[in-house]
């Protein structure tokens, strides 16, 4: 059983969602695969049937049969080709058969870019097409046939081979969609729909929140469901994950992309926050709400809040998990995702034995990540739902908000322990005799305020 599971995870099957890398990073396209499902690369639509039972990781290229049908194929590099050059003393070393041979200095200053050197024509290619030529064969063709070739420097003829592979050969990679793919998708492509949350900053709110095994998470997730997703898949099926929201129910449509099990999916819970509060009151008996809190905002919007019967009903069709009158879902929004299969159902409201027990015991931690929100608004009145000592963990763009929220709790003493991190990371672009930082990578990710909730009687 735990071996099928295991082999279930490494290999792709009908229905399951992947994130399809195109010409490494170019173009990035979240999918559910099926029979039925199509691909759009370029012009030429391919049917994406050969990838199910495929593991991931696998590399797939676009071809054309005889009678000029695309079709995605395994990719087989060819042989052991060694394109690694070493560069010397302003000097371009290079391995052949007969042993190293050395040339002179190349450079591309005599180059002129005027549209000359190609002699192989458009409809010369389109005969090879016709002629059932590969990709690969007609990106050798076009360096045969060019006549600046060989005069540049082994740097450019890498350029001048990737640019042609990416436009008569390109290469779709299988990746799994889990947390750290999924959030550097859409930090890529739509950063605002996930609020600007980078992959570094989205491990640290997990570990500074010490989201583990048997854990009761409390979140506040308004980036799409990205929060909610990852902190169910490091529980594994353990503990719970409660999805509070403020008034109608937010978006949860990333959590669909994770491929989470059934057992993990019965572990994400929603309840609103006014259900989470009154539950609370009720105990204590003596509600310390003002009227600048969540209670009381909720109070002012009730009316536009969507029960959990509602959204079940209108997540039928496609991935979405949203309401008729939201119907974005990240197929038609985001990513040129297909529709093919039913999606897994996550989120469905908290029983009333589970708040019981919430209410009871406090949960584990609390991580919030809910950028339009007052922040000082939302942890007042949510860190009391906390057990003493419990950690928590807070994300926004800006750091004016957490400031306020921090020198607040302070004043309140309702937590030690409080700091406001700043995630820093830096790419590296890693080839031979090129590596640097990449030119154009995030400076930006955030800010954290984390701490320790303490007992306030």
């Amino acid at each position: 059983m735990c071996s099928s599971e295991n082999n279930k995870k490494r290999v792709t099957w009908e229905g399951c969602s992947v994130l399809l890398d195109i010409n490494d990073g170019d173009r990035l396209v979240f999918a559910r695969l099926s029979p039925a499902a199509k691909l759009k690369i370029g012009n030429k639509n391919c049917s994406l049937q050969p990838l199910i039972g495929c593991p991931f990781g696998t590399v797939f290229q676009l071809d054309t049969s005889s009678d000029g049908a695309p079709f995605l194929s395994p990719f087989q590099p060819k042989g052991n080709i060694n394109n690694t050059e070493d560069i010397k003393d302003g000097r371009f070393q290079a391995e052949s058969k007969d042993g190293p041979l050395t040339g002179e200095l190349r450079d591309n200053r005599s180059l002129i870019d005027n549209n000359t050197a190609q002699s192989l024509t458009g409809e010369d290619i389109e005969d090879m097409r016709r002629q059932g030529a590969k990709g690969d064969e007609i990106i050798e063709a076009l360096i045969a046939n060019s006549a600046t070739f060989d005069k540049k420097t082994s740097f450019s003829q890498e350029k001048y081979r990737l640019k042609k592979q990416k436009k008569y050969a390109p290469k779709v990679l299988i990746r799994r969609p889990v947390a750290r793919s999924i959030c550097e998708a859409y930090f890529m492509k739509h950063p605002l729909k996930i609020g600007f949350l980078r992959v570094d900053t989205l491990s640290l709110l997990l570990s500074m929140a010490n989201v583990s095994s048997n854990s009761d998470i409390l979140v506040v997730d308004m980036v799409g469901g990205l929060l909610t997703g990852a902190v169910a898949e490091r529980l594994g099926g353990t503990g719970f994950v409660c999805n509070s929201y403020l008034g109608k129910a937010p978006s949860m449509d990333i959590v669909r992309i994770f491929n989470l099990s059934d057992e993990i999916c019965k572990r994400i819970v929603r309840s609103s926050i006014s259900d989470l509060l009154s539950q609370k009151e009720s105990s204590q008996q003596n509600p310390k709400h003002d009227d600048g809190s969540v209670e009381s905002q909720l109070n002012n919007q009730m009316c536009a809040s969507v029960s959990m019967e509602e959204i079940s009903h209108s997540s039928e069709n496609g991935i979405s998990d949203l309401g008729a009158d939201n119907a974005e879902n990240i197929e038609s929004s985001t990513f040129p995702a297909l529709r093919a299969c039913k999606a897994i159902k996550a989120g469905e409201k908290a029983s009333q034995e589970i708040i019981d027990s919430w209410k009871e015991n406090g949960f584990s931690s609390l991580i919030i990540a809910a950028p339009d929100l007052d922040t000082w608004t939302l942890i007042k009145d949510l860190l009391p739902l906390l057990s003493n000592s419990a950690p928590f963990a807070i994300y926004h763009q800006y750091l004016q908000p957490l400031a306020t929220c921090m020198h607040n709790l302070q004043l309140e003493k309702m937590a030690i322990g409080l700091q406001i991190t700043e995630p820093w990371l830096r790419e590296y672009q890693v080839l031979p005799s090129r590596t640097h930082p990449c030119m154009q990578m995030s400076a930006f990710g955030g800010y954290i305020l984390s701490g320790t909730k303490i007992c306030s009687s």
